[in-house]
């Protein structure tokens, strides 16, 4: 129960990876807050685990803002925050020199910005909790051609790496996890037959599953990571590697 008597925000949280998150927060003792649009699915999943359910959008500084007061008033404060919400199961596909620019940015607004306004909304209240600790998740497509949503993905990179240095003195950590291809229903809306194909190029030939990315997940949040901040980690089958 590594996460007894800690608040921990699941963003993203109705469904895929975020939904395996926030059960295997619980399962550790944590009170989850699932912050989501979908509120059908965020819902159940709250009610599932005893947690809150917030509907969010991470894009919305006031949405944000409404999340940490409502979890404030639940909880007493928050110290963990798991950057997880994207537009990914219903992403148009598009080249960057094509794609329309209204849906570009909304698009970035919550693949990339998301992470920056949740964590401005979030860090006050972790400071006053004497620290915190932050995951953004990241993905494998920021190293490889994948038009605005590796792009994206790049940005959640940087902005760790620069969050790590700007709360750090707070007590604050911030890393990221960037999942290889992975088995959810976001995936095989996207990629089809086409994912079958990847688990070719990785050393573990099979598709990653939402599991296997909690064990990275719950030790980033942990005092077991007390020295880690500012990292990327790969949960990818081996897919990259980087000398």
């Amino acid at each position: 129960m590594r996460f007894q008597d800690k608040v921990v925000v699941v963003t993203g949280a109705a469904q895929g990876i975020g939904e395996a998150y926030a059960r295997a927060l619980a399962a550790e003792g944590a009170s989850v807050v699932v912050a989501d649009l979908n509120a059908e699915g965020g819902e159940k999943v709250a009610a599932d685990i005893g947690g809150l359910f917030v509907r969010t959008d991470v894009s919305s500084h006031e949405s944000a803002a409404a999340l940490v007061e409502a979890t404030v008033a639940a909880y007493g404060g928050i110290d963990g925050l798991v950057n997880n919400a994207a537009i990914y199961g219903d992403m148009a596909f598009d080249l960057l020199i094509s794609v329309d620019w209204d849906y570009y940015r909304r698009f970035m607004s919550v693949n990339m910005d998301g992470a920056l306004v949740m964590t401005r909304a979030v860090y006050p209240v972790m400071q006053r909790r004497g620290g915190g600790s932050i995951v953004n998740q990241s993905s494998t497509a920021a190293y490889l051609y994948s038009g605005f949503y590796g792009l994206a993905k790049v940005g959640v990179n940087g902005l760790t790496q620069q969050l790590a240095h700007e709360l750090g003195g707070m007590g604050i950590r911030v890393n990221a996890i960037a999942p290889g291809p992975t088995d959810t229903a976001a995936t095989r809306t996207q990629a089809g037959d086409a994912a079958k194909e990847l688990v070719k190029g990785l050393a573990l030939k099979r598709m990653g599953q939402p599991e296997d990315m909690v064990g990275a997940c719950l030790f980033l949040l942990s005092p077991e990571s007390s020295w880690v901040t500012g990292q990327i980690i790969a949960v990818d089958g081996g897919q990259t590697f980087r000398a």
